[in-house]
C-alpha cells in the first residue's frame, strides 16, 4: 500500500475568517503540520536534520480550493513525499471534509546546509532517502511554478517583520505571508469573491526588523501580490477567483 500520512484536525474559531471560512493562513499551517509529522516518521524531520545542521525550507507551495471549509467542519489531511529532483524535493497534500476532498496542494522544498544556506542533494540523507517510501502520484497538476512579475502595481501598505511573525529559523514563517497578502483586500472585496487558487512563491528570507512593502496588480479573474525589501524581491502570491452568488 502507498505511503500517506493521515491526519484529523480539529478546527478552532481563531482558525475561521469574517465569513466563517477556513483561512488560507491556517489551512497551510495545517497541511505544513501534516508535512512535518510525516518528514518525523519518515526520518527526515526538524530532530532529525538539526544535529547535522541541515534542514528544509519550503520555496513554493499551490492550492486549489474545490470549496470553502465552513466553521463547524473538521478535515483531514493525507500527505506525501515525490522522489526528489535534483534539489527540488516536492510534497502533495490532500484535505478532505468527511470523504469529500475540499483542497489539494502541491509544495517544493530545499534541504540547505543552515550555517550558509547552499542547497544540499537528496544523498545528503544517506540512507532515510535511499530507504523513502516515494509515492509518485499528484493530487493536483501546478499550472505554473512561477509567478508573473507585477508591471503596473500599487503600493498597499508598509510593515516590519516583528518576533511574533519569526520561527526556529529566525524568519518570518512562510505561512504568516499569506496573512500579509491577505491584509492587502479589504473585507468588502473578499465578501464578494471566493478563492478558488492561490501560489506563493519565497525567493528571499526576511528576519526580524525588515521593513517590508506589500504591492498589488490586480489582472481579469485574479490579482498578484509582491512583498518587497531594500530593492530585493522577497515573496510573491498569487490569488484566482470566482464571484461569490451566496449572500452572506
Amino acid at each position: 500500500m502507498a505511503y500517506c500520512n493521515r491526519k484529523t484536525y480539529e478546527l478552532r474559531y481563531s482558525d475561521f475568517d469574517f465569513k466563517d471560512e477556513l483561512t488560507p493562513t491556517s489551512l497551510l499551517a495545517l497541511v505544513q503540520e501534516s508535512a512535518c509529522a510525516s518528514a518525523d516518521e519518515l526520518g527526515f524531520g526538524y530532530d532529525d536534520l538539526r544535529p547535522l545542521g541541515y534542514g528544509f525550507l519550503v520555496v513554493s507551495t499551490y492550492c486549489k480550493l474545490r470549496r470553502p471549509v465552513a466553521l463547524g467542519e473538521h478535515i483531514t489531511v493525507e500527505t506525501w513525499p515525490l522522489p526528489p529532483r535534483h534539489v527540488i524535493f516536492e510534497r502533495d497534500y490532500r484535505v478532505l471534509s468527511g470523504e469529500e476532498e475540499v483542497a489539494a496542494l502541491a509544495s517544493r522544498w530545499c534541504l540547505v546546509d543552515m550555517s550558509n544556506f547552499s542547497l544540499l542533494l537528496p544523498d545528503k540523507m544517506g540512507e532515510v532517502h535511499t530507504n523513502c517510501p516515494y509515492r509518485n502520484e499528484k493530487s493536483v497538476e501546478v499550472p505554473n511554478w512561477k509567478i508573473q512579475k507585477i508591471t503596473d502595481g500599487r503600493e498597499m501598505y508598509r510593515m516590519r517583520v516583528n518576533v511574533s511573525h519569526c520561527d526556529h529559523y529566525l524568519h518570518a514563517n512562510n505561512t504568516r505571508y499569506l496573512d500579509f497578502f491577505i491584509d492587502c483586500f479589504s473585507m468588502e472585496e473578499l465578501k464578494h469573491r471566493r478563492i478558488s487558487s492561490f501560489q506563493i512563491v519565497y525567493a528571499k528570507q526576511a528576519k526580524e526588523g525588515r521593513e517590508l512593502s506589500l504591492f498589488r496588480q490586480d489582472f481579469e479573474g485574479y490579482s498578484v501580490c509582491e512583498a518587497w525589501s531594500e530593492g530585493e524581491l522577497l515573496t510573491q502570491f498569487r490569488i484566482d477567483w470566482e464571484e461569490r452568488h451566496e449572500s452572506r
